[in-house]
């Protein structure tokens, strides 16, 4: 099991400490924050980014494909539900996530369909679009 412990430090400036880090998360100066560190979105993005780049890597290293790099761009924005086809949600605004991803080396297309596949198989890709539950409790 995974913890992190965020604590308040000032103004809406956290802490984060993993196992073996401490990051601070903050919020944009526009918006009253004092532009410490990421906010939570960047780091959800960063997330998801980091591990879509090492899952595609593990892949193509275990496969031995001549993959010399990954890069990933992530953008997130909120669209009206009426816009999305494919959405269970019909009404109001939802989450999109968009996941751009660049490869260098010699791959041949199979390869790269195949990896843009699996980039789906990320843990965090999966806990993103599967049910999650957060559960809030006092400690």
């Amino acid at each position: 099991m995974k913890e992190v412990v965020v604590k308040f430090v000032r103004n809406y400036q956290q802490e984060a400490k993993t196992e073996q880090h401490t990051i601070i998360i903050d919020e944009a100066k526009d918006v009253g924050g004092d532009g410490k560190g990421p906010d939570p979105y960047d780091l959800l993005l960063t997330a998801l980014g980091g591990c879509t780049s090492m899952t595609i890597m593990m892949y193509a290293r275990r496969k031995e494909w001549p993959l010399e790099s990954v890069q990933v761009k992530l953008n997130h924005e909120k669209i009206h539900a009426t816009d999305c086809e494919e959405c269970v949600t019909e009404e109001g605004k939802l989450d999109q996530i968009t996941k751009t991803i660049y490869l260098k080396g010699d791959l041949t297309q199979e390869q790269r369909e195949r990896i843009l596949e699996i980039a789906d198989r990320c843990p965090v890709n999966k806990t993103l679009t599967t049910e999650c539950r957060v559960v809030g409790k006092l400690g």
